[in-house]
C-alpha cells in the first residue's frame, strides 16, 4: 500500500534494561535527565522536560532562564504500560495550542524478558499540522529526531536500539503495513 498523509507514522523501538514500570517512570517522570538539551524552543537550555502525570495534563519545558514553553498534552495516561502525547510543535517549530492541529505520540511499554522492557514510539496524525505536516514528517525520520532522542533514554537505562533487520535503521511505516495490537515486534 502507498503511504498517505493521512497515514503515516514514524516508529521507533528500543530495549532497555529495566522491568516496565521502571522503563514507565524514567520516560515519563524523568524526561528531563534524558532529553537532549539541544532539543528546545524556549530561549534558554531546559533544565527540565514535565509530563504532568494525568491525561489532559501538560507537557512542556522549563528553561534555564524559568521561562516555561509548551510542547502538548498527555491524551491517554495508561501506567505503566502506555502514554500518548499530543505534539503542538509544526514544522517552524512554533507551538499551536489547537489539539485538532496537533500530531501525536503513543509510546507502549512491553516485556521482553525478565528486567528488560521493549519501547515502541509511534508519532502519526502528521496531517492534522496543516500546510507545515510536511516539514514535520520530514524532520521527524531525520536521525536526529526520535532515533537520538530514544537513543539519550535508552543510555539512561543500558538500552540497546532493536537489532532485527525491520527496526535496525529509522524506518516508517504505514499504519496498514501493521495493526498496532497485533503486530508482532
Amino acid at each position: 500500500m502507498q503511504q498517505t498523509k493521512e497515514n503515516r507514522v514514524v516508529r521507533r523501538t528500543i530495549v532497555v534494561n529495566a522491568d516496565v514500570q521502571r522503563a514507565f517512570q524514567v520516560f515519563t517522570q524523568n524526561m528531563g535527565q534524558w532529553w537532549p538539551k539541544e532539543h528546545h524552543i524556549g530561549g534558554t537550555p531546559p533544565v527540565a522536560v514535565v509530563v504532568e502525570q494525568r491525561a489532559g495534563g501538560r507537557w512542556y519545558e522549563k528553561g534555564e532562564d524559568d521561562a516555561e514553553c509548551d510542547w502538548g498534552t498527555v491524551v491517554d495516561w495508561e501506567p505503566p504500560t502506555r502514554v500518548v502525547l499530543s505534539w503542538h510543535l509544526n514544522g517552524d517549530w512554533e507551538f499551536v495550542p489547537d489539539i485538532a492541529r496537533a500530531s501525536e505520540i503513543e509510546v507502549r511499554f512491553m516485556p521482553e524478558t525478565e528486567g528488560r522492557t521493549r519501547v515502541v514510539l509511534e508519532h502519526q496524525h502528521f496531517e492534522r499540522h496543516g500546510e507545515t505536516g510536511d516539514r514535520v514528517w520530514t524532520q521527524i525520520q531525520e536521525p536526529g529526531a526520535w532515533t537520538y532522542v530514544l537513543g539519550e533514554y535508552g543510555k539512561l537505562l543500558g538500552g540497546t536500539p532493536n537489532n532485527r533487520k525491520s527496526h535496525s535503521k529509522d524506518t516508517a511505516r504505514t499504519s496498514s503495513q501493521q495493526d498496532r495490537k497485533g503486530h508482532k515486534d
